[in-house]
């Protein structure tokens, strides 16, 4: 699905919290319902791709979630696939819940996963994230997913990577390149928070892999990252009042689109 021939727009759907997690107001239909609603807004505002995940199950468990939540994640990601059938639909499980997300694309017929943990290790917000490429490049192989593309995190948001200090973004880049991934990730230090144009074009430089920013994108930015990058994910600017808590507003997501895409 991930290229680098076209630039493509990625946007995010964030579900109600899962049934279990503190923030859990939802039966699992209305969280399918909500989510393929905003599906439907975002094919329509002319995005490219969309991304499920399950933010709203803050505070996160770190590497893997309960069943429910699998379940919840998979019945959302079908009512999206189905609102929206022409675009390509990928799916992140927090925190770095990988070998989950690749069962819940399987399933649900998606397309891609993103990843934290990918290679090296950070400490996150959720706490110590490993690298798992080898376990979880064996367990796609083992369940029939390889058609499902893996976008990998690196040096990803809302962590230190101390333990990593002598190892810069674009070497890091590299390692993920090596260890197979399809695309890369990069972020700024947290949600909403613009990425670094300088280490995108470092990484940019230092891999052929697929390139993607995934945080602090808006109608002000997206033409500078998109000189480097070959797609942006979406969230934030895209919801009411531009706080990602909140529903996507049609009128921004489409105003979003025109700015990133203003020869179309």
């Amino acid at each position: 699905m991930f290229s680098r021939d076209r630039k493509q727009l990625i946007g995010m759907v964030h579900l109600g919290a899962s049934p279990g997690t503190p923030a859990a107001s939802l039966d699992v239909a209305e969280i399918a319902r909500r989510a393929a609603s905003e599906a439907t807004a975002l094919a329509a505002a002319g995005f490219d791709a969309l991304i499920v995940e399950n933010m709203h199950d803050r505070p996160y468990l770190t590497g893997a979630v309960g069943p429910e939540v699998v379940a919840a994640m998979t019945r959302a990601a079908l009512a999206v696939r189905a609102a929206a059938p022409g675009l390509p639909c990928g799916v992140q499980v927090l925190a770095g819940a990988n070998r989950e997300a690749l069962a819940v694309a399987l399933a649900a017929g998606l397309d891609f996963v993103r990843v934290e943990g990918f290679v090296f290790a950070h400490v996150a917000d959720e706490g110590l994230i490993e690298s798992g490429a080898g376990e979880l490049l064996r367990y796609r192989k083992q369940i029939g997913a390889e058609g499902v593309q893996i976008l990998a995190d690196i040096k990803k948001k809302h962590s230190s990577h101390s333990l990593t200090a002598d190892t810069d973004i674009a070497e890091t880049a590299k390692a993920a390149e090596f260890f197979l991934a399809d695309g890369l990730v990069i972020t700024g230090t947290a949600t909403g928070a613009e990425a670094s144009l300088e280490e995108l074009a470092a990484v940019r430089e230092a891999t052929a892999l697929p390139l993607c920013v995934g945080s602090g994108i808006d109608a002000h930015n997206a033409l500078s990252y998109l000189e480097y990058a070959d797609a942006l994910i979406v969230g934030s600017s895209i919801k009411i009042d531009g706080r990602w808590q909140n529903p996507v507003c049609p009128d921004r997501a489409a105003h979003f689109v025109k700015a990133a895409r203003p020869d179309a």
